[in-house]
């Protein structure tokens, strides 16, 4: 019967993290849409060509590489019951996903204080895009922070032992789909003017 048991419990993990791969492909094909409408849109008279990267975006480039640094080690020390060392990366991890949304924020105030608004007289179609852009991507790192959050409830409860650690490779994966995402808006709005 434990066979049958653990048979159930391998298809369970695996339907989980193929849910989350679907999620995630979704999400992807939504922001391909988005960048695809970005270059169609940019043949318009009233584009904007001399649109500059706030000089947060690039600060929180960084911090998204490293948070991934950091969720890695995360991961691994908890699969290796080293709790104190998991949870101070997992800590960490999610602190360098505040500093990003803060530094996105950041970015938002460069662009405004360039007299550029998402919507209205003083904004264009240019900066309509980056905003919208941005503000999924923050939709979804604040989705992969709330993960976090449950992460480091239940490691603090001790949740992931013997091998049990669905929970923390759940939301690794995600929290790097949305770290190389990032990077990937990033140099597209970097490359792609």
């Amino acid at each position: 019967m434990a066979y049958t048991d653990d048979t159930e419990k391998v298809k369970q993990n695996r339907a989980k993290k193929m849910m989350l791969w679907f999620a995630m492909i979704s999400m992807g094909m939504s922001f391909a849409g988005l960048t695809s409408a970005y270059i169609v849109s940019k043949s318009r008279p009233d584009w904007l060509t001399d649109f500059e990267i706030p000089h947060a975006f690039y600060f929180s480039l960084v911090v998204v590489l490293i948070s991934s640094i950091s969720m890695y080690l995360a991961k691994k020390n908890v699969k290796k019951e080293n709790q104190t060392a998991g949870m101070v990366f997992l800590i960490s991890t999610f602190l360098l996903g505040v500093l990003f949304v803060i530094l996105q924020f950041n970015g938002f105030s460069e662009i405004i204080a360039n007299g550029y608004f998402f919507t209205g007289s003083e904004s264009t179609i240019t900066t309509s895009f980056i905003y919208l852009v941005v503000l999924m991507h923050l939709a979804h790192i604040t989705g992969a922070l709330v993960a976090l959050l449950v992460v480091i409830y239940n490691h603090f409860k001790q949740k992931y032992k013997n091998g049990q650690t669905l929970g923390i490779e759940l939301a690794e994966t995600f929290w790097h789909f949305v770290d190389v995402l990032w990077v990937y808006l990033f140099l597209f709005l970097y490359f792609v003017r």
